[in-house]
Order: structure tokens, then sequence, then C-alpha cells
């Protein structure tokens, strides 16, 4: 059986019709693996001989393993953000004569295998190599290796169950932040070590190997835990089962004064608030107003001018970046339906953009009181978001005629990459380091305000020639329009 869902998913990835276009992007995130593996392996071999030239008379196996806390909580905190479940595509598999729990089983164990499970495996199997070598005794070595492989699969599966218990809420983030945070805290203040409890017991295990069975049996409880919330989820009618609410209108009334672009509007908006993918999105956007409390309260950024305008453009144009980067992919799961519809194409973009120009405009008024660091950065800001408007804005749209990715509305946004391709991560070229890079490279040449009214110019320009640029990219959206809708047919 396991065979026969291995040859599934071989099958499922080589004739998506998507596998082809997003190719580039897998030999990127190889070259990003490949990267990580040789950095592990370098960390694995040096840190015993770095920990001897720092402290020649410490043991580096009792400080490594005194690091370990921090490493569980990194390595936790990676995983909720990067690493999702790899559950198969199993609804049809639920009407064939095959048992949910091998299907279930089948999910667990590939988990195992996962990349970031491997991962850590490059820095400790050298490490454990290297101490072997220095005359560690072998029995101790292979039992530390095995505690902490252990460990590494605990982590695997108490990430599935946050993420479970999180899925709930739309910022499901905060709470795994509070308490890594938290836990963090009290182990920096030493009010609770958590760093010597864990080295205490991995060395402890080391000394006398039979309690080995306390961190397998956790790591079993964990996988059963996994399979029980797995297997009670795992039916044909969970996914259609309706919820009932009680129905809330939102009075949208305002977008009438936008004309015949008001009902894309209203729709747009209807999306955003009631879709858990665009709705976590909302909240965000403090972050992005908040952005320049991160630089601005130290004297060396303020120094820095090259910076305001990369922190103006990302401030004012957070909402922008965000909802922009997924157009028409917003509305992938009725992009057929929709397109069947007589209405001008222009006016579908134009809806969008909009909204993207009155969110610009919103997040600057908003972050006037930058003001108190200084007039050149809110003068900074102000540039930038007309850049945003004129240039930023155009580039996005233009941007989302290249999506081939159907979006799920009901997850998460937050560190969420599903329905993410390579123009998501190419187009931040563009809309970031170009302007940071005019503006940055004007302001070093000529002067502060000549850099200024050279990204004002910039943006002005892309506003008086907004119809051109609007009808260009509209001719380039209908001649990609049956692509698009092949392409989000696809399960990807």
């Amino acid at each position: 059986m396991i065979k026969h869902f291995l040859n599934l998913e071989w099958k499922q990835f080589f004739r998506s019709a998507t596998w082809q276009k997003s190719i580039a992007l897998k030999i990127l995130m190889g070259f990003f693996a490949l990267y990580f593996i040789v950095m592990f392996l370098i960390i694995g071999v040096g840190i015993y001989y770095g920990i001897k030239k720092m402290y020649p008379e410490a043991d580096p196996l009792l400080i490594v393993t005194g690091l370990l806390f921090y490493w569980i909580l990194g390595d936790l905190m990676m995983r909720f953000f990067l690493q999702k479940l790899p559950i198969m595509t199993v609804k049809p598999l639920l009407t064939l004569p095959i048992k949910r729990s091998q299907i279930v089983h089948y999910v667990l164990r590939k988990s195992a295998v996962s990349f970031f499970n491997f991962l850590p495996l490059f820095a400790i199997i050298p490490f454990s190599i290297v101490l072997l070598k220095e005359g560690y005794e072998t029995p101790i070595v292979l039992i530390w290796l095995l505690t902490v492989t252990v460990i590494v699969l605990i982590n695997n599966y108490l990430n599935f169950i946050i993420e479970a218990l999180s899925a709930k809420t739309a910022l499901s983030f905060l709470p795994i932040l509070a308490i890594a945070g938290s836990l963090f805290a009290l182990n920096h203040f030493e009010i609770i070590s958590f760093s010597s409890f864990i080295s205490d017991g991995i060395m402890s295990i080391t000394s006398n190997p039979i309690l080995i069975i306390i961190p397998i049996l956790i790591l079993v409880g964990l996988y059963l835990y996994n399979f029980s919330i797995l297997k009670s989820n795992l039916y044909v009618d969970s996914s259609v089962q309706t919820k009932i609410k009680e129905a809330k209108t939102t009075d949208l009334s305002w977008t009438n004064r936008f004309g015949d672009i008001a009902p894309f509007m209203q729709l747009d908006l209807k999306l955003i608030m009631r879709n858990k993918r665009s709705k976590s999105t909302l909240p965000l956007m403090a972050i992005g107003l908040l952005y320049g409390l991160f630089f601005y309260p130290q004297q060396q950024f303020l120094e820095m001018e090259f910076m305001y305008a990369f922190i103006g453009i990302f401030s004012t144009g957070f909402f922008l970046i965000n909802f922009g980067q997924f157009i028409p992919a917003w509305d992938s799961g009725y992009y057929k339906m929709l397109m069947s519809q007589n209405f001008k194409y222009e006016r579908y973009l134009k809806s969008k953009f909009t909204l993207m120009v009155i969110s610009v405009i919103i997040l600057f008024i908003l972050g006037i009181p930058y003001v108190y660091f200084g007039w050149k950065i809110l003068l900074a800001h102000f540039a930038a978001a007309i850049y945003n408007i004129g240039v930023n804005s155009h580039v996005i749209m233009y941007g989302g005629s290249f999506n081939r990715k159907k979006i799920n509305l009901d997850q998460k946004a937050a560190f969420n990459y599903q329905g993410t391709g390579a123009v998501q991560w190419l187009i931040g070229f563009p809309l970031l380091l170009i302007p940071m890079a005019i503006f940055g490279l004007i302001n070093w040449l000529v002067g502060f305000e000549v850099a200024i009214t050279a990204l004002m110019g910039l943006g002005l320009i892309g506003i008086v020639f907004h119809q051109k640029i609007m009808n260009f990219i509209s001719r380039r959206y209908l001649s990609v329009k049956h692509k698009m809708i092949e392409a989000f047919d696809q399960e990807n």
C-alpha cells in the first residue's frame, strides 16, 4: 500500500499542469537547501574545535548539550512557520476500499522523512564523529546521537499538534510567539533554567541508556495523538459539512461613488473580510505601519537616509504588496465563472487598483506621527507613497498576469506559502530594492532633496500615464486569460 501511495504522488507531481511553470522556483529552493546543508556540515565539524579554542578547559559535549534548549525552541518556531503536514489529495481515496488508518499512517510516516528532520543530522552526525575522534566513549556518543535524533522527531510531531490547535484562529502565530518568548525569557533571566533541565536529562540518558525509553515514549505518544486527530477528521462528508452562523452584513454603499467599478470593489472587500487567508492580512497591516519603529528610534539608522525610502515604501505599501501580489489568484476559486461574465476586464483590474491606492493613502496618513523623528522621514514617506501609487501599483498589477497558483482562502495567511510562485519571490526586487537604490544613489551623489524629487517624479509620471499603462496591463491579462483558467483548475 505504501508503494501504491508513493506511485500516486509521483504521478500527481509530474502530471500537474503547474509543475513545469514552477521548476525554476524548485531549482532555487534546491540551492537554498544545499546552502543550509553545507552550513550545518561546517557547524557540525567546527563547533568542537571552536569551543575548545574559546574555552580550553570546558567539555564541548556539555556546552553543546546545554545549548540544545535554544535549538529546540528555534527549530519548533521554524517548523511552525515553514513546515506543513504532507497531506495527500486523500478525498478520492476515501471512496475506495482503503483503510483510513493506512492513509493516516502514510501521511505521518512521510513527515518523518522531511527536510526539516534530515537537516539537523548534517550537524549532529559530524559532531558525533569528531567526538569519537577526540576520544569520547562510543556508547556515550551513540546514545547522545540517538537521543537528539528522537528529540528532532518529537519536534516534528509536536509541531503538527500545535498547528492543529492554532489553526482555528486568524492570528495563530501569536500564541506560539508568546509562549516561545516567555520560555526564552524565563531561561534567560534564570527564573527557570530549561537549559540545565534538558542538558541534565540528556546527559543522564547517556550515563544510563535505559532512560532513552522516556523520550521514545513521548515520541510514540505524540505520534498516536496526531493519528487520532487526523483519523477523526478523515471523512468524505467532513468536507461538505456546513456551519450555521448568523448572517452579518456590512454597509459598503460608500463604494458606489466609484461608479461602474463599485460592484467589483464590494466583492473584493467582502472577500477580504469573510475569508481566513485574506482577513488575517488586515491585523498584519499594523506591523507594516509600525515597521519604522524598529529602525528610527536607533541613532545609527537615523543617519542612514537611504533607508528612509525602503521603510516608506514598505510601510505605506504593506497592503499593496500583500494584496496585490496575489491578483488575480484571490479569485482563483471562481475565476472561470467570473471570466464568463459580460464585463470589461479593465473594470475588474481598476477596482483592485483603487483599493490599493486607498490603502496607500490611509497608511501614509496613519504614519504621519513619524515626523517626530524628523521632517526628512515624513517627506521620504510622502515620496514613497507617491511612488507606490504611480509605479509599484502598476508593477504589481502587471506581475499578477504571471500568477498561475491557486489560493485556498480557508487557510491562514501568516507564513503561508500556498499559492506562492516564482513571481512572488522575484517581484520584491522592483517593488522594494529599485526605489531604495534610486533614492540612495541620488542622495549620495547629489542630495536628499533631489532624491526625494526623483522618487516623487517617477510616481507622478506613473499617475499621469495611468490610463495608458492600465490599457497595456488589461491587454496582457486578456492574452493569458485562458492559461489562468486552466492553471486555476488544477489542484496545487
